[in-house]
Order: structure tokens, then C-alpha cells, then sequence
């Protein structure tokens, strides 16, 4: 509010009345577009201030209200064709071929022109395909929650301020709750409001979407509101079964309403492809766990982070407490869920119901989630005939059905997965892991081995079918047994040998020293060395020529894999053999530096092993430390290494101090290893590695006891 002083002062969002700006610039909703609370018109819809006097401010006064104006919302829009506004408060428009006429709250409604001459109406356009409605709000209230998406974009000084912001926003939602909703733009403001809300202006909220929770559960904008507000339980756990207003009733008891709701409708909301994801993020809540993937693709309309470490492919998993009722809640979908399996298992879009109820229930109801994997084996099983091949296999080349199946192997206990194997996997794993669709599920099947004796049988019939596979490109077999055998400490040696004769480098013994570019590359011993079929049985020749033609991801994490071996050293040893251009790149390669990553930190390989391939990196520091991924290597060995290699390699950074400082990179590490103190100050840089490295060896005791 405007003191008499001139200062600018302000303690919410509403301001005193003579402060007021007319409804287009104001801070609140189009007197339009929601119900007076008293009953009468607002003076601003006839024209008049609230003294009765028409509104004719001075050019004192309008600087004044637009200084409170530009206080809270700094940047001021306007609508788009609207140029400039006379005396009389009338718009003009800059297209001569529309015409306007003057609507309440003070803002120009554009009319379309008449139609031809004959007296018929003209076709409207038709939206295309994926094209949003248009908005059927006012336009002052779009801009008004435009406004209010800049001020969440600016932020607050303080939380109490923020507080205060988005209360009173919320308070102009009331009563208004579908219609904003159901806005293609409103609602993504009204998402960013409830994720910072406190539980009072989120029961407020979700009390208002009591009577419009079937309609917008099934909306594509409101959808994503409804998911939004649940979601903010994690955050608001504490406060679950608060009540202010007997009216409104308790967070807990708002959710629980919605999920009776949701029962009552459970088949429609799961075959919805917006309801789909609602009950989707309902079920997470009921069962107080946030499943990480879920909430980066439960709004594609948000551009979300990738997640980090992955937890069973679903992300980093949020874990809230949450009350009885909620968990009986839980097990009443998972009822429904149970009696129409046949549902699930096909559709498209219910399916993905199924895998995250499987998901919450593993970790809070494991009971529940055994009954629901058995219900579907049981029921996929019924389906075939006696002495045919199983029915399963047949479901595991589908889509829809090889993502639940994934799910239930992954959630099975030891008992099911057994019968699973036993039953409908074993003897089909090769033709599976061909499949392009069915070889996800094996390597799930494979990751989730329960014991060794199961995964060595599973290896056994596997490791023939191993060059086919390789092949036909399904490297996530491959990449998935060697980490197997790392988690069983079963099989190593036998699957480095298979690798070696999938990649053609077994025998003669001398190519085994060239397994690592084949294995990072995923290419065969005479792909890379530009071979004939009759040279064959050529004994390997080393080269210092460049011999690394690609780098993949899959054969970057095999050689992650093998290096975590109990005997790693056939790979370091081709490491350290590699041409020092190939080694250099390597490193410095987004994909395959994190190679020399698990070479430097795996616990399998000596100080012996590591060092050798460290020293192969002499003169070549400086292009580490100048390169994004090598600079991130070169700190890794800086980390590994005792205080006389240190030295070595500071020493031939100081060389070239000056160039490392001037690159964007390289200074980086100038700085992190004090090279400035190492050529002026060596004593003092001496004692402060030596004990430094003294601090990290206790901490890393610390960590391993």
C-alpha cells in the first residue's frame, strides 16, 4: 500500500480499494469469474472508484498505484493485440479488422466480425490433433495467474512473505476450483502453488475438488492437479491428521474420500489415460512411497532432471510415514487389482496401475504383493492348453504384458521365482534373449536370481546361445550375467573366456592381451584389426597405431563389470597395453572414463595393477586435466596414488602452469592441487598432502569397518 509518505509498503496481495488499479492491472481475479462473496458488484465494474467518484487519477496518483503495483509483481503484462488506452478507459486494437467492445473489469473483449454476406455463420476452426482448447477464462484472470507464476519465478525475501503470497492466492481459487483447473495454463500455476503450500492451504484446496474429483481425475489438465496435491503428502506427512475446520476435515480423511471414490470407479479411472496416472500417484501415497521414475513421468509437461542411481529402474524411492488407514486402503485397491488381472494384463494403459502397485506393495504390504504375483503367473498359466508350450512365453513377447511380467520377477519371492523358472523360462532362455521385446524380461530374470545354484543354471543354458546374442545386439544380456557372476562370485572365469571366443580373440593366447578395445567396442578381433577369414589363427601383433574405433556404452559397462572380477587382471593388463592415443581417449570420453573410474576404486585390484596403468598416463597429464571427463579421471588418480606419485605428476603440471590456469578446465585443477604452493612453497604443499592422504586412508577405514 502507498503510505503518505511515498514509501512503498505491502503485507499481502490485496491492496486498499483508493490503491487500487483498475481490474485489468489488478492483483486480483476478474470480478467475472467468481461469485462476490457480499452479493453486490464491485465498484470497479461500473466505472467508478469506491468513493463514487469516476476514476481520474493524477499522474501523482497513477505513479503511486503503479509503484505498489510493480512492488509485488515487477513484470507487467498486457494482453497481446492491445496497443495503448485513451482517456475514457476504451482499448484500441491494432488489427483494423476486429472490433471491440467494452467488458466488465475493464478489459477489451475481441468480437469476431460478422459473418459473409448471406447470413450464414462461419466454420470455426477446429483445434488440430494435440492442440490445446482455448482457454474459456477471462482474460484478466489469466493474466492475473500469470502474474503470479513471475512471482514465484522472482522468489521472496523470506519464507513468512512467501507464505502469505501464495495464501492469499489460494483464497482467490476458492469456489473456483474446475474452472481453473481445467485451464490449459492456470493449472501449471496452480501445480507450483500447491507444491510450496502448507497443509492448511492444501486442505482448503483438496476440499474445494471434492464435487469435480470424478471429472478432473479424467481431465488432461486437472489431472495433473489432483496428482499434484497428492504428492505433497510426502512433504506434509507430519500434518496428516490435522483439522482446523471440521468442515474441510483432515488431510488424511480428504485422501481417504478420494480413494473410496477412486474404488468406486477403479476399472474407468485405470483405463483413462489421464486416471491412469492418478491412481497411479494415489497408490504411492497410500502406501507412503514416491516411486522416482513415476514422479519424473507422471508430468510430461515438466522437463525433469535424470535421476541418478537407479533403484530397481525406478528411481530414487521417497519414503514417508503414513497412517493405518491409509495401508487399508491400500489393500482394498490391491483386492480390485487381484479380481480383474485379466484387465491389467493387456491394456495398455492399466497396466502400469498393476507395476506400481506391485512396487508400493513390496516394500509396505509383501504380502499382498506375493498374492497379486501369484494371481497373474496362476492366471496367464490357465490359459494354455495341456501339453503345449507355455502360455507365458507367449505374453512375454508382448509389450504391454513383458513390463508387468519385469515387474513380477523383480517383486517374486524365492518360491514363485523358482516356479516361475521351472515351469515357463527354463529351456526357452536363448530363444527369450533373441526376442526383441522378450529379452528384457531375461535380463531381469537374471538380475533377480535368488541363489547361486539358480543363476548357475541360468549361465549354463545362456552362456551357448552368448555370440548369438552378441550378435543380434541384445547387450543388456551380456552386461547383466557379468554382473551377476560379480553379485554370486560364480562363473567369472568361464564368462571371460566365453567373451573371449564371442570376440574372436581367444585363441591364439596372444590376442587376450587385445581384449579390452574389442570389449569397450563391442567388436570382433578381426573388425578391429582389419582382417580375413583365412588369418584366422594370426598371432596378435602389438601396435602403437590408434586401434579404439568406437566406444559403447554397453561395452564400457562390460569392462566395468569384469574389472569388479576376483581376478581382474587380464583386463588391466590389456588396459596398460592399449596405444597411448586410444588410452588418452578413453579417458577422456564421456562413456568411457568411468572405466578408469572403477580401476581406481575397485576393491579387486591391487596398488600393484593400478599403478602400471597410471604411469602409462606420463606426459599426457596436461590433456586430462585441459579435457571435461579427463579432468574428472586425473582427480580419481590424484585421489588413488601415494605422495611420490603425486609429486610426479604436480611436477609436470608446474610445467605448464600458465596454460592450465588460462583453459577453462584446466584451472580447475591448478587450483585443486595447489600448484602455485608446489613451486613456491614445496614444504609446506609436501606436509599438506602427506597428511592429507593420512586423512583420507583413516576415513576409508572408517567407512570399510
Amino acid at each position: 500500500m502507498a503510505a503518505s509518505d511515498g514509501t512503498v509498503r505491502y503485507s499481502s496481495t490485496k491492496m486498499a480499494a483508493s490503491d487500487r488499479t483498475p481490474r485489468c492491472c489488478s492483483t486480483k481475479m476478474a470480478a467475472s469469474d467468481r461469485t462476490p462473496r457480499d452479493g453486490r458488484p464491485h465498484p470497479a465494474l461500473a466505472g467508478r472508484s469506491p468513493q463514487g467518484e469516476p476514476e481520474r487519477e493524477s499522474g501523482r496518483s497513477k505513479l503511486r498505484t503503479r509503484g505498489v503495483w510493480k512492488a509485488f509483481f515487477p513484470q507487467t503484462h498486457t494482453v497481446k493485440n492491445i496497443r495503448k488506452t485513451d482517456c475514457e478507459g476504451r482499448h484500441r486494437t491494432e488489427d483494423p479488422g476486429r472490433v471491440v467492445s467494452e467488458c466488465p473489469g475493464g478489459l477489451e473483449q475481441d468480437k469476431p466480425r460478422p459473418g459473409p454476406a448471406l447470413g450464414l455463420e462461419q466454420d470455426k476452426p477446429r483445434p488440430g490433433p494435440g492442440a490445446q482448447p482455448p482457454s474459456q477464462l477471462h482474460g484478466a484472470t489469466l493474466g492475473y495467474f500469470r502474474r503470479v507464476g513471475d512471482t514465484l519465478d522472482q522468489g521472496f525475501e523470506d519464507q513468512g512473505e512467501k507464505e502469505l503470497f501464495i495464501t492469499n492466492v489460494l483464497d482467490e481459487v476458492r469456489g473456483q476450483e474446475l474452472k481453473l483447473c481445467t485451464d490449459p495454463s492456470v493449472s501449471l500455476v496452480l501445480e507450483r502453488l500447491l507444491g510450496q503450500c502448507g497443509a492448511p492451504g492444501l486442505r482448503r484446496f483438496l476440499a474445494g475438488l471434492r464435487p469435480h474429483y470424478a471429472h478432473l481425475t479424467c481431465h488432461r489438465c486437472g489431472a495433473h492437479v489432483v496428482q499434484t496435491a497428492l504428492a505433497q503428502a510426502a512433504r506434509l506427512s507430519a500434518q496428516l491428521g490435522d483439522v482446523e475446520e471440521e468442515e474441510e476435515g483432515s488431510l488424511e480423511q480428504l485422501i481417504e474420500e478420494l480413494s473410496a471414490g477412486g474404488r468406486q470407479r477403479f476399472l474407468a479411472y485405470a483405463r483413462d489415460t489421464h486416471g491412469s496416472f492418478v491412481l497411479r500417484t494415489l497408490l504411492q501415497v497410500l502406501g507412503g512411497a514416491l516411486l522416482g521414475a513415476e514422479r519424473a513421468k507422471g508430468n510430461p509437461r515438466k522437463k525433469s532432471p535424470r535421476a541418478g542411481k537407479q533403484d530397481n529402474r525406478l528411481g530414487k524411492v521417497t519414503d514417508f510415514a503414513v497412517p493405518e488407514g491409509f495401508l487399508a486402503e491400500l489393500r482394498e485397491l490391491a483386492k480390485l487389482l487381484e479380481a480383474n488381472v485379466k484387465v491389467f494384463v493387456t491394456n495398455p494403459t492399466a497396466s502400469p496401475v498393476f507395476q506400481v502397485a506391485l512396487q508400493v506393495l513390496r516394500r509396505k504390504e509383501p504380502t499382498v504383493a506375493s498374492e497379486l504375483c501369484a494371481a497373474v503367473v496362476g492366471y496367464l498359466g490357465s490359459l494354455g492348453q495341456p501339453g503345449q508350450s507355455s502360455p507365458l512365453l507367449v505374453f512375454l513377447k508382448d509389450k504391454t504384458s513383458s513390463h508387468l511380467l519385469e515387474n513380477i520377477i523383480q517383486v517374486s519371492d524365492k518360491k514363485l521365482f523358482r516356479r516361475l523358472y521351472k515351469l515357463h523360462f527354463r529351456g526357452q532362455l536363448v530363444p527369450l534373449a533373441l526376442h526383441q521385446v522378450a529379452n528384457f524380461t531375461v535380463q531381469r530374470l537374471v538380475e533377480a536370481a535368488p541363489s547361486q545354484k539358480l543363476f548357475s543354471k541360468m549361465f549354463d543354458e545362456l552362456c551357448p546361445g552368448l555370440e548369438a546374442i552378441l550378435a543380434q545386439g541384445h547387450m543388456g544380456i551380456i552386461t547383466e550375467l557379468a554382473a551377476a557372476c560379480v553379485k554370486h562370485k560364480e562363473k567369472q572365469q568361464e564368462m571371460l573366456m566365453r567373451l573371449y571366443q564371442a570376440f574372436h580373440c581367444c585363441e591364439p593366447a596372444s590376442r587376450r592381451v587385445a581384449c579390452a578395445p574389442l570389449f569397450i567396442s563391442l567388436l570382433t578381433y578381426e573388425v578391429v584389426y582389419d582382417l580375413a577369414e583365412e588369418d584366422s589363427t594370426t598371432e596378435h601383433q602389438p601396435s602403437a597405431e590408434r586401434t579404439l574405433q568406437a566406444i559403447s556404452y554397453h561395452g564400457s559397462l562390460l569392462a566395468q563389470r569384469l574389472l569388479r572380477f576376483d581376478q581382474p587382471a587380464p583386463l588391466v593388463l590389456s588396459l596398460a597395453a592399449m596405444p597411448e592415443d586410444d588410452r588418452l581417449r578413453l579417458a577422456c570420453d564421456q562413456t568411457g572414463s568411468h572405466v578408469f573410474d572403477v580401476l581406481l576404486t575397485s576393491g579387486t585390484v591391487s596398488d600393484k595393477q593400478r599403478k602400471k596403468v597410471i604411469r602409462k598416463f606420463t606426459g599426457r597429464f596436461v590433456q586430462l586435466a585441459c579435457d571435461k571427463h579427463g579432468s574428472r579421471v586425473l582427480d580419481q588418480i590424484w585421489n588413488s596414488v601415494p605422495i611420490g606419485m603425486k609429486q610426479a605428476i604436480a611436477e609436470e603440471l608446474a610445467a605448464r602452469e600458465r596454460e592450465l590456469r588460462s583453459d577453462p578446465i584446466g584451472h580447475h585443477i591448478a587450483r585443486n592441487f595447489a600448484l602455485a604452493h608446489f613451486v613456491k612453497r614445496r614444504r609446506d604443499w609436501d606436509e599438506h598432502q602427506a597428511a592429507e592422504s593420512k586423512r583420507r586412508k583413516v576415513f576409508a577405514e572408517l567407512l570399510a569397518d
